[in-house]
């Protein structure tokens, strides 16, 4: 199962330090102890030292007086995980399901159905199967609501928890009963699970515009990238014209896959740069392998979904003005997570380092502003809850970067792009994932792609 979530960047699996086994003192097994006398050197590290002999003195107040007994391991797990939630919105402490969960997501394959699901009216629609996977061979269809997984309803079951059930070891059995439009009485579907790959690259041609969706970075996004620019350049008989990508809703995933599909389209020069607490810790990517689809004018789709890694990536295509940027401001997540394994013991994703893109911007609570400004609906802006990075609590300053008003206002934008409207239609038909002629976005981004090829087979 896929399901519709947030990736963080993450820069590499690191070697962690493992927690002791917990006892009944938890300053021993953070060390207090051990380190006493080196603290008591330094007033600071004193300050350390007392702040820690208070944590010890909560964690025994509350085994000793909480009104119920306590787990050892959830109240140490708790406090870890608030250290690191209250530094900023991204750090965190995963325990062992929750770090094994997302070893899944950014790995992209689990034993599973290959189905792309999302929640509606208290049960789980199809969006679509997966080719070549148990649940389009068994006839699963797009748009089929999820009753019940192996007899027992789905209804009051959140969309992680709908996914969980369906996922599992390979060659085990599940039947699903579904709602089928067309179909009086519901429908049973038994599959044997799979190892599923994730399909994070889609790909189509829009007559002779190539069409590329990547819906997140994970280990499989490069290679899928590079089958798609193959298998359209083989569709289209090498007679493609322009490409359309779309990093809509992509909430980021892994920084090196980042750097790939940068180094996939640009030709060469800087992709993007890191600046950690410490200048030896910074680092910095350059593209060096050509752009796999020989300059084809490429227009890129992004919204205020697309995160961390789709703007390490828009952000690199529009600053060496090697695609136009379209659609509405990105969210502005500019920081970067290294995951540590504590062995044992789950993992800890901690912001170790800020990026920007190679004009030096840092998107950090700003995010990618499009070049050309084009809303999905008409009432898009009305939303609940955090929109962007800078609404999220204790979200990082941003720091170190130029201004996007600094850069050279683009020359290079075809005639058509003034005409290009902001907001669809008052007549514009609901959009529907399965009509792309209903994506009002999409449409425009078609429309400038072509524009920009005939300019550019008029050499201007």
């Amino acid at each position: 199962m896929t399901r519709r979530t947030g990736l963080m960047l993450t820069t590499a699996f690191v070697a962690g330090v493992a927690l002791g086994p917990l006892s009944g003192i938890v300053a021993r097994q953070f060390g207090v102890h051990m380190f006493s006398q080196a603290l008591a050197q330094d007033g600071s590290r004193a300050e350390t030292y007392r702040l820690l002999n208070l944590f010890s003195d909560v964690f025994e107040r509350v085994r000793a007086d909480y009104v119920e007994p306590v787990v050892d391991r959830d109240v140490v797990e708790n406090a870890i995980n608030g250290m690191l939630t209250g530094l900023d919105p991204h750090s965190s402490y995963m325990n062992a399901k929750s770090f094994q969960e997302m070893q899944v997501t950014t790995t992209g394959q689990f034993g599973g159905l290959g189905l792309e699901v999302q929640a509606e009216s208290g049960y789980v629609k199809v969006i679509s199967p997966i080719d070549d996977t148990p649940a389009a061979r068994a006839g699963m269809k797009a748009g089929d609501l999820i009753l019940s997984i192996d007899g027992q309803t789905v209804q009051g079951l959140t969309l992680n928890e709908a996914v969980d059930k369906m996922r599992g070891p390979a060659n085990s059995k599940i039947r699903i009963t579904v709602k089928r439009e067309g179909v009086d009485k519901p429908v049973d579907v038994s599959m044997t699970r799979e190892i599923i790959k994730v399909q994070v690259v889609k790909s189509h041609m829009e007559g002779d515009v190539g069409y590329i969706r990547i819906t997140s970075f994970s280990e499989q996004t490069d290679s899928g990238l590079r089958r798609a620019i193959a298998d359209l350049k083989t569709k289209s008989g090498d007679k493609m014209s322009a490409v359309v990508l779309d990093l809509r809703n992509n909430p980021g995933g892994l920084l090196d896959q980042a750097v790939a599909v940068g180094d996939d389209l640009i030709h060469d020069g800087e992709i993007v740069s890191t600046r950690a607490r410490h200048p030896e810790d910074s680092q910095r990517w350059n593209a060096h392998n050509g752009d796999l689809t020989n300059g084809l004018p490429m227009v890129v789709l992004i919204n205020g979904g697309s995160a961390s890694a789709s703007e390490i990536v828009a952000g690199a295509l529009q600053d060496h003005r090697r695609a136009v940027i379209m659609g509405t401001r990105s969210f502005g997540k500019g920081s970067v997570q290294t995951v540590i394994p504590l062995p044992g013991n789950g993992a800890m994703r901690l912001t170790t380092a800020r990026y920007y893109t190679p004009s030096g911007r840092s998107i950090q609570g700003l995010g990618i502003v499009p070049d050309i400004e084009v809303a999905s609906s008409r009432n898009e802006g009305q939303r609940f809850g955090p929109e962007r990075e800078a609404d999220l609590n204790k979200a990082i300053a941003n720091k170190g970067g130029i201004p996007t008003s600094a850069l050279p206002p683009r020359t290079d934008l075809p005639a058509i792009a003034k005409d290009i409207p902001k907001l669809p239609p008052e007549n514009q038909p609901a959009y529907d994932p399965t009509k792309y002629e209903t994506d009002f976005q999409l449409q425009q981004a078609l429309s400038v792609a072509r524009a920009m090829a005939v300019q550019k087979r008029a050499g201007r």
